[in-house]
């Protein structure tokens, strides 16, 4: 069996991937609770603490696009994968693999808007590396995150009980559909909600509202998202279809490409799971946020297994992990 484009898709292969290679290989406590990042408790400070430890690479193309570039990508996926542990990122390191013919002003465009990005995230960017290898003038580029954890937080996908509420920040599908529209040029409205979930993340923890699990929705999308929380906490997860948040340009978009939008992926989306008594709360605190204008509550935690969505007919649908690609590859 060889690599395919789905083991990258953020999906069921992906995840088969993981399980039978390094999570096997690589095998410890902290790894094996799945997170988006690490949380690592420090013995022996004053006072003890804990770090949140992320790592992510990305390769979209183009590597300028609508509401953004590679350069913000990769600093937004890292920042917001170190908040939904609860944690304040600190520091950034960045890696890049270039490509022969690429040119270095475009290189130091998105190195700019890499220094811009992590200045408004409140992160130093303090160690990094280069190499070149191959031809064609493209970019790869890894950042690790740093960030600190404070006393008294407890997020975790495996925290999430019945009775818990389900909101998502914002509208489905806009980068995926931004990204796979530049690849064809489509010629429309839509652009990437590529951004730093900092404002939503300090506006819940402010309102002392109860956070069980947060997730930024990126690759493998909302569905597969939604089926890693409920198989790390043991519940089931009931979705109501007519309360998930799509824009009409984007909705239009999928019924021309033959899109779901519970399985596109975002840059700029996040699902935060709160005890159920303080939905209301929360949803005014991510209403109030920048990036969350148009969050809504979406579904709710309940006995039982797997995530299953109402729909607007009535029925009942079973949401499933992705499988397969989910093109356009997009980090």
């Amino acid at each position: 069996m060889k690599i395919t484009a789905a083991h990258g898709s953020g999906g069921r292969d992906s995840a088969r991937l993981m399980e039978t290679v390094f999570g096997r290989r690589f095998a410890n406590a902290v790894l094996d609770k799945m997170e988006d990042a690490a949380a690592l408790d420090l013995h022996g400070g004053t006072p003890p603490g804990r770090l949140a430890v992320s790592t992510d690479s990305f390769v979209v193309s183009p590597l300028v696009f609508k509401g953004g570039d590679i350069g913000k990508l990769s600093v937004c996926g890292t920042v917001n994968d170190l908040l939904m542990m609860g944690a304040v990122p600190r520091y950034l390191t960045c890696g890049f693999i270039l490509e022969e013919g690429l040119e270095i002003a475009l290189l130091d465009r998105l190195a700019a808007s890499m220094a811009e990005t992590a200045a408004e995230a409140g992160v130093l960017i303090v160690a990094g590396d280069t190499k070149v290898a191959g031809t064609g003038g493209g970019l790869y580029v890894n950042t690790a995150g740093i960030g600190l954890i404070p006393a008294g937080r407890a997020v975790s996908a495996s925290a999430c009980k019945p009775g818990d509420a389900v909101l998502l920040s914002g509208t489905l599908g806009d980068h995926h559909a931004c990204i796979l529209s530049a690849r064809l040029d489509i010629e429309n409205p839509i652009e990437s909600d590529c951004a730093c979930l900092r404002d939503l993340t300090d506006a819940l923890f402010a309102r002392d509202i109860a956070v069980r699990a947060m997730r930024d929705v990126t690759r493998g999308g909302l569905g597969t998202i939604l089926n890693e929380l409920a198989d790390s906490s043991g519940c089931a997860i009931e979705l109501q279809e007519e309360k998930i948040p799509v824009s009409e340009a984007v909705r239009g978009f999928c019924g021309v490409m033959g899109l779901d939008p519970l399985y596109m992926g975002n840059e700029g989306k996040m699902v935060a799971v709160v005890d159920g008594a303080d939905a209301e709360k929360a949803l005014a605190a991510m209403r109030a946020a920048p990036h969350g204008r148009n969050a809504a509550v979406i579904g709710r935690a309940g006995e039982g297994r797997g995530v299953l969505m109402k729909t607007r007919l009535g029925g009942t649908r079973r949401v499933d992990v992705l499988y397969g690609e989910g093109l356009p590859r997009i980090c």
